[in-house]
């Protein structure tokens, strides 16, 4: 059993897999971390756990206090030049978020070809994978939520609120979030048209994340949902030697 953790900006993901398929899996937000402690009382004992961490040390600390319960010693996945078949182009490839390699990994575990990787989180990231396995650089911007809430926080009289898309927004809330939408539709699609004209192959746009969906109903084209993308690369990595 291998245990997955993703803690990110906003939430902490843990999913625990046996060796074929994920069998269970939880989460929590940060403000309510004590939380994952009696989640994972009921889990039997993995022989591996594997955390990404962007959270911070305080979050880390957690982290170890809860899976002392058992006596597997946790593996802090870190970004790296070369791992589980994907390479890193990174000026400084331990600078690139551990979320965004093991979304990268995963996507390699589950896809050959060359992939448009989106993870759709607080903020959301794009990423350009090719065929060889190799990272060649991505993007980051505001996501969904952020997007919405620093509108309402720096522009007078707009709201947080939520409206519906449409094409041709009509009203206020409309116009906010169909320009959400848009922009993460339109942060995808600039990512594809610029591997098709750096001469790769068409990719496959693979996209995981809370709003990940939000985003692939929206592109208009083929697009790979897949859950837990992240968990699926540190299951990845976990099975990697150290």
């Amino acid at each position: 059993m291998i245990l997955a953790v993703d803690a990110g900006n906003s939430r902490v993901k843990w999913a625990l897999h046996d060796g074929r398929v994920f069998v269970r899996d939880g989460w929590v937000t940060l403000a309510d971390l004590a939380a994952l402690d009696a989640q994972w009382a009921a889990l039997p004992a993995p022989s591996s756990i594997v955390i990404a961490n962007v959270a911070g040390d305080e979050v880390a600390g957690q982290l170890r206090k809860f899976s002392g319960r058992w006596q597997t010693l946790p593996r802090w996945a870190a970004s790296t030049r070369s791992q589980a078949g994907v390479s890193n182009r990174y000026e400084e490839p331990s600078q690139l978020g551990v979320d965004r390699w093991a979304a990268l990994i995963g996507a390699r575990s589950l896809c050959s070809d060359p992939c448009v990787v989106v993870n759709a989180g607080t903020a959301t990231t794009v990423d350009a994978l090719d065929a060889q396995g190799e990272f060649i650089g991505g993007i980051i911007i505001p996501g969904f939520d952020l997007m919405h809430e620093s509108l309402a926080a720096n522009t007078a009289r707009l709201s947080a609120e939520r409206g519906n898309f449409t094409a041709f927004p009509r009203t206020t809330r409309d116009a906010i979030t169909s320009g959400a939408v848009q922009a993460l539709c339109g942060a995808v699609e600039r990512m594809r048209s610029a591997m098709l004209d750096a001469g790769h192959r068409e990719p496959v746009l693979v996209i995981s994340g809370g709003a990940g969906e939000l985003v692939a109903r929206h592109m208009g084209r083929p697009v790979r949902v897949v859950d837990k993308l992240v968990l699926t690369g540190l299951v990845r990595i976990a099975m990697e030697p150290q």
